[in-house]
Order: C-alpha cells, then structure tokens, then sequence
C-alpha cells in the first residue's frame, strides 16, 4: 500500500479547511515567531459583531448586476435541400440518348433521358386512322334521321285514313242495319257493310304496325348516331394514350438543380419506376433543427437565425417552418430556416449549430463555478443576504460563453459566492470577501 499518497491527500484536506474555516490560525502558525520578550498586550473587549464573526465562515462573494441580455435559441442540426427529387421512367424501352454525369448543373426542362419510340407512333398513327373513320361515321348515322322521321310521317297519315275509313265503314254499317230492320234494305247490303268495317278495322291495325316500325327505324338511327359519338371518343381516347405515350419517351428536369447521381446510361432497359436520374436544389438551402418542446415557444415565424457549420463558415437566414406535431421518439419540433446559396457553397447534410433570436432577457454573467446543486438536486447559486447569510436560489441556464454562463431567476442585484458555497447551507452566517468578476 502507497503510504505518501494518502498522508499528502490528507495533508492538502487539512490546508483547504483550515483556509477556510479556521484561516487566523492558519496565518498564525504560518507567521515568523515572536521576540522572545515577554509582552503584555491588553486584549481588546468581546462585542457582539466580533462574536458573530469568530461563528461565521469566510467566502469568496462578487457584486453581480442583472443585464439585458439576447435569449436565443440553440439547437444542433443540419443543412438540407429545399428540393429533391428521383425521376423515374413511367415505361419500358431503351435509352438513346447521351448521360449526363453528376455535379452538373441543369435547368427547367432539360433533357435527362430520351428513350426509343420502338412501334409507339405507329400505334399514334393507327389511332389517328380510327378517330378519323369513326368521325367518317357520324355524318352517315346522322342523314338517316330524315329519312326515319319521313318514314314515320307517312306510316302516321296512313294510320289517319284507316282510321277514317273505319269511321266511314261503321257509319255505312249502321244506317244498312236500321234499314234492314226497317225493310229498306236487304241483308246482303249488311253483311257487305259489315265486311267493309271488318277490311278497315284491318287496315287500321296495319297502318299502326307500320307506324310502329317506322319509329323503331328512327330510334334505331338515333342509336346509330349515339354509336357513331361514342365511337369518336374512344377513338381521341386512344389518340391521347398513344400521344401520352411518347412523350413518357422524355424525361426532363422539374425545376433548375444539380445532379446528385449520373443519368441513366446510353442503351440501358428503363422499366416503369426504374431511375433515371436524381435532381436537387440548393439554392435556397434549409437550415433543420429540433428544438426541445420547452423552447418552442420562443420561436416565431420569420425570426432571425445563424448557424455555424462544421467548416467554420457562417450563414445567416429565417425562420421558414415551425412543426405542430412532435417527433414522437425525440417530443421535439422541427424548425426550418431558410438560407440564400447563390454560389452554391453550401451542401446537403452539412452540420451546424443553429442560433434562432429570440426576445431579450434580464440574466446575470457569473463564473460557471458559482453553480451548485440543493438537497433536492436543483440548479441553483448561494448568495450573500442582507443579514450576512447564505441562502440558495434556483437558477436557469440560458446561455454558456466563454467567459461564464447567462443565469435568470436572480433578484436585479445579487451578491453571489463564486468560493466556498458548497460548505454552507441556507442561514449560516457568512463572512464575505468581495472581488471583481474575472479575477
């Protein structure tokens, strides 16, 4: 066992309690010894503050003022492309046009991949030929329509005078009955007129089964035409599904962007949902970050923001982009923010430690180690009251700096023990050395 290790821990304890509990004994055993006469020095009379401050215990205190200060925001998150896209074939055939390789820079509508027609306008060419003789159709469907509706004038005057001559034949048939009964006339003359209504009850029921015919040609030809109409639209349907077609055959660039992967390879098989190429956009680029459910609040909508990447550069933008639902792993927001990148200095995924503004605070500049936990294990700093006691006040960390840490939840003025507060506690008297902040 290390013999010297443990007396010089025990030896450096002894020097910090003395120094700070007992510090004129201390400073006695340390000072030269005294003349070797004997003195006699008449000590001086015990009053109440000299007794107060023999029970009380030396620390390290600074006057501290609260300031204004600039509670921001800051989270860790990273650089994204406002836009990304795959652009993917929507059919089957062979690329015949040249690649384009990665890292160029391509405009709206420009050609990515072209692919080969193969029998694709001919089969435009065939469905053009169809709507064509489909339209031929109509005109032919249509000019039967008079000749229907004539057909059914002439069946309905032909049912009008069977009719009539059924009324003449029924009359002509009564006045022979009455006469018959009467001896005027003879029963031939009845059975002749009886006969006569029978022909044109006959007549009647022809003209009406001719009448009929007549309007099922004309429904007929009312249905040609509809067959005809119908016929045309399936016809431009399948124009406009063969013109649709071909132009699959052309897969162009949806905004202005870089291409994050090559195009698809001279005389290489796309099928439909097969990649043709990757486009993004980078200017403007977002700044992404997820902002704790505490801070949230504190954002706003077109707030200033900066960050500074991993590069060291630094950018400067806006928030764009507050989420109203919750990563349900993290329970945090998405904040977006959008940044100018005209030169396209900026790339996607890059890291950056973001500063949303946010509105002013009053806070305390105060060394980091004048923190110190209570029982309860809360955040807080011990200070010095008016009675010369120590008492704990929670704080909130707002901001860390190199030169000390931002604290709210202090009074406007505050004398704060930076040395010695963790060997007190709340009520004990205090006997406070005051120094500048920074010393």
């Amino acid at each position: 066992m290390r013999l010297f290790p443990i007396l010089a821990a025990i030896a450096v304890t002894l020097i910090i309690y003395l120094f700070v509990f007992d510090r004129e004994s201390l400073f006695a055993a340390l000072s030269p010894p005294a003349d070797t006469e004997e003195t006699t020095v008449e000590a001086p009379e015990a009053t109440e503050d000299s007794l107060m401050a023999a029970d009380s215990v030396g620390v390290i205190a600074v006057h501290s003022t609260a300031r204004e200060v600039e509670s921001a925001v800051v989270v860790r998150g990273q650089t994204e492309a406002i836009r990304q896209v795959d652009l993917r074939s929507e059919t089957t055939s062979l690329v015949i046009s040249e690649p384009l390789r990665k890292g160029s820079f391509v405009e709206q509508g420009q050609l990515l991949c072209r692919l080969s027609p193969g029998t694709r306008e001919a089969s435009l060419a065939e469905a053009i030929a169809r709507l064509a003789e489909a339209a031929a159709r109509v005109p032919e469907a249509k000019a039967k329509i008079p000749e229907s509706e004539t057909r059914v004038a002439e069946a309905q005057a032909l049912v009008q005078e069977a009719k009539a001559r059924l009324s003449e034949a029924q009359i002509n048939s009564n006045a022979a009955v009455k006469l018959s009964e009467d001896g005027f006339a003879s029963e031939t003359r009845v059975a002749a007129t009886e006969a006569t209504v029978r022909g044109a009850e006959a007549a009647v029921v022809s003209a009406e089964a001719g009448l009929k015919a007549s309007a099922s040609g004309l429904e007929t030809a009312a249905a040609g035409i509809e067959a005809a109409l119908a016929g045309v639209e399936s016809a431009r349907a399948s124009v406009a599904a063969a013109e649709k077609e071909i132009d699959r055959l052309t897969i162009t660039a949806p905004f202005a962007g870089l291409l994050e992967s090559d195009s698809a390879e001279l005389g290489s098989l796309l099928q439909s949902g097969d990649l043709c190429a990757t486009v993004i956009q980078l200017d403007p680029v977002l700044l992404v970050g997820f902002v704790p459910e505490t801070e949230v609040a504190r954002v706003q909508m077109g707030a200033l923001a900066g960050a500074e990447l991993a590069s060291g550069d630094r950018v400067q933008g806006r928030v764009s982009f507050i989420s109203r639902s919750a990563d349900p792993d993290t329970r945090t927001f998405r904040v977006d923010i959008e940044v100018p990148n005209a030169e396209l200095t900026l790339r996607d995924g890059q890291t950056a430690e973001i500063v949303i503004a946010a509105a002013g605070a009053k806070a305390h500049l105060l060394p980091q180690s004048a923190l110190t936990l209570n029982d309860e294990g809360g955040l807080g700093v011990r200070i010095v009251t008016e009675e010369s006691e120590a008492l704990f006040v929670p704080v909130t960390l707002l901001r860390d700096t190199p030169t000390g840490v931002w604290l709210a939840g202090l009074p406007e003025s505050a004398d704060v023990i930076v040395i010695g507060q963790e060997f007190v506690s709340d009520g004990v008297q205090v006997a406070p050395s005051f120094q500048e902040i920074g010393q």
